[in-house]
């Protein structure tokens, strides 16, 4: 047993070490710093969007020890993502996992940067779901949860399998008291988007609202007790076009309930943008429909 435990023990150190060569140091906030991940290695970094809090000014240090500054390309809130670039050739990138070999109980381990040697936890795929969408409306491909301890530092550092190999990026933004994990076909998808862009397409109704207790009649009716009421229409908006007005209170979209913002926002991805859907709302205690035509956030 000691000699399987001090075999397992001097490979798992291996896999450190090799991973932690796609791991750097990211510098852009005022206090710890954290971690970011070599995508491609002609520069590019992806790294979590809540610990680059500012838009210049920022700095990554590599595994070899030098420290250079980063261009932020784009960032992506509803999924806790940013793309940074740096001049440098030659970095390692992560070599991703195949996400369907992934189950739970499988050993992972988290690795981080946040000084200038890499860190590491170790612990198990906890929990694997489908796709869904994060608070803010980001749609992530797949829900990874772990039980590693996400030490100071360590967000926007890779979660990798035994071999040493990416399964996603930690960030402890999305959801709190939850080890979460960003898979790396939701990496992909995003930095592509926002190497291309420079943001990520967002749906957009033009309106601002408010969550509202329905009246009884109607919430006996619909099944639910709040709406969003609206309290501005934008001049030009899908909105306003759809013949939306202020005081009226949405509650639905494409036949989907709007209890919370949250429900909105989660409906308005960029699959929509383009798209007609079908909104009811009460007006003047009067359920109605129509059809709104989903713009393009600005």
């Amino acid at each position: 047993m000691s000699e399987f435990l001090s075999e397992l023990s001097t490979a798992m150190a291996g896999v450190v070490e090799a991973a932690g060569r796609s791991v750097v140091r990211v510098e852009g906030r005022r206090r710890l710093a954290a971690s970011g991940i070599v995508w491609s290695d002609d520069g590019v970094i992806v790294t979590a969007h809540h610990v680059v809090q500012r838009d210049g000014d920022v700095g990554v240090g590599l595994p070899g020890g030098e420290s250079l500054a980063a261009r932020l390309v784009g960032r992506d809130p509803a999924t806790d993502l940013a793309v940074l670039r740096v001049e440098a050739r030659g970095l390692r990138a992560a070599a991703p996992a195949a996400d369907e070999d992934l189950r739970v109980g499988h050993l992972a381990l988290a690795l981080g940067r946040p000084g200038r040697t890499v860190q590491a936890t170790l612990g198990i795929v906890s929990a694997l779901g489908e796709g869904w969408r994060t608070p803010a409306g980001g749609q992530v491909d797949r829900y990874l949860q772990t039980d590693v301890v996400m030490y100071p530092g360590f967000s926007g550092g890779p979660l990798v399998d035994i071999e040493g190999r990416a399964i996603g990026l930690n960030t402890s933004a999305l959801l709190r008291g939850v080890s979460l994990a960003l898979p790396t076909r939701t990496l992909g998808r995003v930095v592509e988007t926002l190497l291309t862009h420079g943001r990520m397409r967002r749906g957009y109704l033009g309106v601002t609202a408010q969550p509202v207790r329905l009246p009884q009649a109607a919430a006996g009716q619909l099944g639910q007790e709040t709406g969003l009421l609206l309290a501005a229409v934008n001049a030009g908006s899908p909105a306003e076009a759809a013949g939306l007005a202020l005081g009226d209170t949405l509650v639905a979209l494409d036949g989907q309930p709007l209890c919370h913002m949250d429900d909105l926002v989660a409906l308005l991805g960029a699959e929509r943008i383009d798209q007609s859907v079908s909104v009811r709302y009460l007006r003047g205690g009067q359920l109605q429909d129509a059809t709104v035509v989903v713009g393009a956030r600005p």
